[in-house]
């Protein structure tokens, strides 16, 4: 055990190394502008990405709200499990989240895609049916990044093995806790 969690967290302290500032500093813009637009935010991904999804709206919603930080308008598409499993039963899970955006998504709202692969054909649809609007999507992938990657406007990504979903999913989370406590942050240099 001792061997492999020195590895393990070696390699979490590399891909720690390799973000990006650039790149989260343009995510932060684009959170701040749907303040700006009184636009949405939706978050999605399958597993444990669905699972960080959720974890973002907490933060950014509720985590944010009760400080009297921000206000987002955040929402998770996979957390209704009555809607996602509606949806897959009824037209197949590849519609879970196109569905739930199909008729409501404005160009001026913003996705934020969680997928390891990039290649999750239910996140693809969705997103490209968001490219159709004219939103701005957010990628967070990892391995080589997918469909996704190429899709989006702005990509988080975690250059990664094939089959490491342990540490692509930690650094996306690690994502989530940046931003989070940038924001606490800066809300505490204005005490």
């Amino acid at each position: 055990m001792n061997n492999f969690l020195k590895s393990y967290v070696t390699r979490l302290k590399l891909l720690l190394d390799q973000v990006d500032h650039n790149t989260v500093n343009s995510i932060v813009e684009c959170l701040e502008k749907t303040i700006v637009n009184k636009s949405r935010i939706y978050i999605m991904g399958n597993g444990g990405s669905a699972a960080t999804a959720s974890h973002m709206v907490n933060d950014l919603g509720a985590g944010l709200r009760r400080r009297s930080i921000k206000n987002f308008d955040v929402i998770s598409l996979a957390d209704n499990v009555a809607v996602t499993t509606a949806i897959a039963n009824d037209i197949g899970y590849e519609n879970i989240f196109y569905m739930q955006l199909e008729g409501l998504l404005k160009p001026e709202d913003l996705i934020i895609a969680i997928s390891c692969s990039g290649n999750s054909p239910n996140i693809v649809k969705a997103v490209e049916y968001a490219q159709e609007i004219g939103s701005t999507i957010i990628g967070i992938t990892g391995f080589d990044g997918g469909d996704l990657k190429k899709l989006s406007d702005i990509n988080f990504h975690i250059e990664a093995p094939s089959g490491e979903y342990g540490l692509v999913e930690d650094m996306h989370m690690i994502l989530d806790h940046i931003i989070y406590s940038y924001y606490i942050h800066e809300s505490s240099k204005n005490v």
